[in-house]
């Protein structure tokens, strides 16, 4: 991103909460927090059954925590010191302000919040 060599981003979603905040793998939000540094349009695509609009954000969008073991060593042996605290959730929430849009097979969602998602969402 930093040498120019990227003009557009686009990654999947496993839930997108009422007002786009959107819950990916780990890593998605950082992706889209450089995008935004980079001046680079990041983009979701995404069915639109992906879209839960009883969760009104990301605050409330529920993320599953993934065992300490999966960092915590490999192949079965331990590589990091005992008493280490491991935090491993599986997803990220990344909020719709760092989002270009959301494309959907109804179409693109641009700038994505509460009135167009619902709008489009019928």
């Amino acid at each position: 991103m930093s040498m120019g060599k990227i003009s557009l981003v686009v990654t999947g979603a496993d839930r997108i909460a009422a007002n786009g905040d959107t819950a990916n793998k780990t890593g998605t939000y950082m992706v889209a927090a450089l995008a935004k540094r980079h001046r680079i349009p990041f983009y979701i695509a995404a069915p639109s059954t992906t879209f839960d609009l009883k969760t009104p954000d990301g605050g409330c969008i529920p993320i599953e925590e993934r065992s300490d073991s999966e960092v915590l060593g490999f192949q079965g042996v331990r590589t990091a010191p005992e008493g280490v605290a491991v935090f491993n959730p599986a997803f990220d929430v990344t909020p719709a302000g760092l989002i270009s849009g959301i494309i959907t097979e109804k179409g693109i969602i641009r700038r994505p919040g509460t009135g167009r998602i619902a709008k489009m969402m019928g």
